[in-house]
């Protein structure tokens, strides 16, 4: 029987880049292996049709969320029929646990199962790295006591899940912030089919020992027991300043930073923050603050002891210094991967994840590119480019019409609009994607051009609804 090497890619409901990943893998002329959960209804006949005209193969699960033992039969399964698996990939924060245990059983280098779980631990994680100077906020678990007590102090404090995704339910915390709001919050979450899984954190696949919010009547928010996930939420000090990004790829302990993304445009509002627009480089960093950067994000990882992988650290900058965000095991999501093959002129996020992946037990030809892509120490990038996406995001409603406008300054790079006329948009305390537009130009020409392009790209995606009768 034929040995042929594939890549396992894991796909939530479905989607999860599955066309960009697919498209990496198959560059290198590698087979691509997709285990999917269970695609929503919509998409339960349509999605998987389209996969399999992309994969090599695909296995869809009878269920919306893939377990450890899907994983590893379907491991089997492939190596039964001759496919010698390579390695295990997904963007899906979800499931990144599950990559890092099926790398694990395939003798490739990556992140520990437990120290996934941790970093998606974001209560812990903020105080871990204040507990070493490396932040100057600190997490507490969300409960009625502490919501009143944050509010009678009267300073400012941020909201979010212990773990999340999408920005849903992260906000600054009002006075007018109640606890039937986190209420709601938790029952929104829990019957949403894509996200339910990633607000998990004591129950489930993603039960992690030592950290059970959930003591007595003033516990944190959490699911009726028996009810599929427990969702719990934190209150943090506000952490004061502008928002950036740090794109990372770790090889046996040492970081490289493949990119720093500005966050240009984001907005705060009840339920969720959203990251509108970002450019690479920074526009109001200069060098010194950026190799500022750099030092602290790598002491962040070396403390965390995170030794391989792919990272996205968030991070805000004041005049007090750097100080932590988030800090996730995955690609940025958006336009970050494509925004960085822009600015490197080469390979994207996915691309160095991937390569890293498949070349990790020899890195020597994939290290000399990967620090040649890279940023100094001393702040500078070798790279002449430097690019700005903006992302647009929609609220409830029917769509009657929508496209990418066709009057602007200069064409983009890339353009994705991801809902069509007909679409039903739901309300929801999650961002909801209407699409995403990426430019590259000339670092030396890159303030000149932005000026212009800054407040014509909110028009570069334009969308109708229909209009109630009567």
């Amino acid at each position: 029987m034929e040995n042929t090497l594939g890549v396992l890619l894991l796909s939530h409901v479905g989607f999860s880049f599955m066309e960009d990943l697919i498209g990496t893998v198959t560059a290198r002329g590698v087979k691509t292996c997709v285990l999917s959960s269970l695609p929503e209804p919509r998409h339960q006949v349509s999605r998987p049709e389209q996969l399999i005209e992309l994969a090599d193969e695909l296995h869809v699960t009878s269920e919306h969320v893939l377990t450890p033992e899907d994983v590893d039969a379907y491991i089997d399964q492939l190596e039964a029929t001759g496919t010698s698996v390579q390695c295990c990939l997904t963007v899906w924060e979800g499931y990144r646990h599950l990559m890092a245990s099926a790398n694990a059983r395939l003798g490739v280098p990556d992140l520990d199962e437990k120290q996934i779980l941790k970093l998606r631990d974001k209560l812990t994680l903020r105080n871990r790295l204040a507990d070493v100077g490396l932040t100057r906020g600190r997490a507490s678990a969300l409960t009625p006591t502490t919501l009143a007590e944050r509010q009678r102090e009267g300073g400012r404090y941020f909201v979010k899940p212990v773990s999340g995704i999408a920005s849903f339910g992260t906000f600054p915390l009002t006075p007018e912030t109640t606890w039937s709001e986190l209420e709601r919050l938790t029952l929104e979450a829990r019957s949403d089919t894509v996200y339910a899984n990633t607000f998990a954190t004591t129950a489930g696949p993603f039960s992690q020992s030592g950290t059970d919010l959930n003591n007595g009547a003033d516990s944190a928010v959490s699911a009726p027991s028996g009810v599929g996930c427990e969702v719990e939420f934190l209150i943090e000090d506000y952490v004061p300043g502008q928002e950036f990004s740090f794109e990372v790829v770790v090889v046996d302990g040492d970081p490289y930073v493949v990119a720093v993304h500005e966050k240009c445009e984001v907005t705060e509002s009840t339920g969720t923050v959203l990251e509108n627009a970002c450019v690479s480089p920074p526009t109001t960093l200069s060098q010194e603050e950026v190799a500022a950067g750099i030092r602290w994000t790598t002491r962040a990882l070396t403390a965390l002891d995170l030794r391989w992988g792919c990272f996205h650290v968030e991070a805000r900058y004041a005049s007090s210094g750097w100080d932590l965000i988030e800090v996730n095991p995955r690609v940025g999501g958006s336009l970050i991967s494509p925004s960085v093959a822009a600015l490197t002129g080469g390979p994207g996020m996915l691309d160095l994840w991937l390569d890293l992946l498949l070349t990790a037990s020899q890195p020597g030809g994939f290290l000399k590119t990967l620090k040649g892509l890279s940023f100094g120490m001393d702040g500078t990038t070798p790279s002449p480019n430097a690019t700005f996406f903006r992302v647009f995001f929609t609220g409830p409603g029917t769509i009657r019409e929508v496209g990418l406008n066709d009057d602007l300054p200069f064409q983009p790079l890339l353009s994705h609009v991801l809902l069509k006329p007909g679409d039903v948009v739901e309300a929801s305390s999650r961002e909801v994607f209407l699409g995403q537009v990426l430019w590259r130009m000339d670092l030396a020409d890159r303030d000149d051009l932005l000026a212009e392009l800054l407040p014509a790209s909110m028009r570069a995606i334009e969308i109708m609804y229909e209009t109630e009768s009567g």
